[in-house]
């Protein structure tokens, strides 16, 4: 189990200092789409495949040190929230259903690591049977899910992991529920978390039906241009020389960030999807082909996600279309050994058809 870490106010992971978020050079696609999933966490997570040395694990750890406090139930595995009263655990609820007023703590949102030798139990949790049957108690031993729960859940090398593995991750992501079965005997708790896998193309693939419930994909690979790749290497290397500093210096940036996805996560509440919109992603999914509903459903909510994040409270064209990009391509029907490729020209065409019609 992940150590409980309370921090406040400080870009840092027990003693060390954490890379901030804005001050990572270019691979504007992966922040697009780790942010989108903050503000919309129901999009399903995010698979970033490519190359390594790419700051893909730098961003995901910047992304979890950036986002602020909430209050969790102190002494509680699952770090319940009584602010929402639809995601606690047994103990929690029942305490609350009593009359109590459990007591809080601030906790900030951590990354949760999924070793690749992880076994079924150790992800889901186990059933003490022994106690179920002689005392009629149902004793639960957490795994990772349990420790995921309001957290980041990342997952390096994801294509490695056994398939059953890989499907009961998407499963609780898609569910906010982890649900534990023993010999008749059943237990569940929260399990709403931020899926992010990583991984080589190079070393294998993950199933296209595996592919397919990930909410975004981006590929990344490193800046082509020397500017870029300058910028890159001297901002490593001051943090490297004195993080502290490195970090004080970006703090403006960072709480500007901060403040832009709170707003974004209120105005998304009460953003209204138009039939535009929906209509728009089912144009496009259709003329690409796309199994399924999924890809019409994402591509809905990540369009309203940028939007809020652009604080902007009806989706414009620009936002569908960089939807698209993310939501669509990993979702399109593939000839065995091929990829799948979507042309951007005939998809933004697609989309303007919609939104500049009158």
């Amino acid at each position: 189990m992940v150590r409980e870490e309370f921090l406040r106010g400080q870009s840092m992971t027990g003693n060390h200092p954490v890379y901030p978020f804005s001050a990572i050079v270019g691979q504007e696609a992966m922040k697009d789409a780790l942010l989108a999933n903050i503000v919309f966490p129901s999009i399903g997570g995010v698979l970033i495949r490519g190359e390594k040395g790419t700051a893909k694990s730098t961003t995901v750890r910047a992304l979890a040190d950036l986002l602020p406090e909430r209050d969790a139930v102190k002494g509680c595995v699952f770090r319940c929230t009584p602010a929402d009263p639809g995601n606690l655990c047994e103990s929690c609820r029942a305490a609350i259903a009593g009359g109590g007023v459990p007591e809080t703590v601030p906790a900030r949102m951590r990354v949760v690591e999924l070793p690749l030798c992880a076994t079924e139990d150790r992800v889901a949790g186990t059933l003490d049977i022994g106690e179920a049957i002689t005392r009629g108690v149902k004793k639960f031993e957490p795994g990772v899910l349990a420790a995921a729960n309001g957290n980041i859940l990342y997952v390096d090398e994801v294509n490695l992991l056994d398939d059953h593995i890989v499907d009961l991750l998407l499963d609780a992501a898609a569910m906010g529920v982890n649900f534990v079965e023993r010999e008749g005997i059943s237990y569940s708790h929260p399990a709403r978390f931020l899926l992010v896998g990583t991984m080589n193309p190079e070393e294998g693939d993950l199933r296209p039906q595996l592919l397919d419930r990930f909410g975004l994909v981006v590929d990344v690979e490193g800046e082509k241009d020397s500017a870029l790749r300058s910028e890159v290497v001297k901002r490593r290397l001051a943090f490297e020389r004195d993080p502290e500093t490195f970090v004080q210096q970006y703090e403006p940036q960072q709480q500007a960030l901060r403040e832009r996805i709170l707003g974004a996560q209120r105005l998304a509440a009460e953003m209204k999807v138009d039939d535009r919109l929906i209509d728009t992603a089912v144009k496009v999914s259709l003329a690409l082909g796309v199994d399924g509903h999924r890809s019409d459903l994402t591509l809905v909510k990540t369009s309203l996600a940028f939007a809020a994040l652009d604080r902007q409270s009806t989706v414009q064209r620009e936002h569908v279309e960089k939807a698209a990009a993310l939501a669509l391509p990993h979702r399109m029907r593939r000839q065995p050994f091929g990829e799948s490729r979507v042309d951007a020209g005939a998809v933004r065409a697609l989309i303007g058809e919609c939104y500049d019609s009158p």
